[in-house]
């Protein structure tokens, strides 16, 4: 829901207790995924997605209290709306795709599923030459609980 960047350990409590104040007060709710896209733009992917078309509000939602609570720690609010969606992979290399787009566009339509969120993750992403790796440091469960895992 929102890119941090480079984040000091020492700051990580203070962003989880700031992401649970933000889902406190937040249901879980289902998200239906239809469709496929990417970032910045079909042609030229850097990151692929779903969709999310039922439960869209309730992201936006969601994504506009977590921007405003860690806005209140100096991280800087998001200048473009938060566009719903669940990022599925990156592309490996930037530029244009044929096929990707190709697949992409095909896929436009598709329903795939749904999925209930019920909280949300603070996640660690390395990137290297062999691609990204992701850690999970904490989980805000909607509705106020937390799990660390660091």
């Amino acid at each position: 829901m929102k890119f941090l960047g480079e984040v000091a350990e020492g700051r990580i409590g203070a962003i989880v207790s700031a992401l649970t104040g933000a889902a406190s007060d937040v249901n879980a709710f289902e998200a239906n995924c239809a469709g496929l896209g990417a970032f910045p733009s079909v042609t030229r992917p850097r990151v692929v997605w779903a969709g999310v078309t039922a439960g869209a509000r309730a992201m936006v939602d969601l994504a506009g209290r977590v921007d405003e609570a860690l806005a209140g720690l100096g991280f800087a609010s998001d200048e473009r709306p938060f566009s719903p969606h669940i990022t599925l992979g990156r592309a490996r290399q930037a530029g244009r795709n044929q096929a990707l787009a190709e697949a992409l566009r095909g896929a436009a339509g598709c329903e795939f599923g749904r999925i209930r969120v019920a909280g949300a993750s603070l996640m660690r992403s390395e990137l290297s030459p062999r691609g990204a790796r992701y850690t999970e440091l904490a989980t805000v469960s909607l509705g106020g609980d937390v799990g660390r895992r660091v």
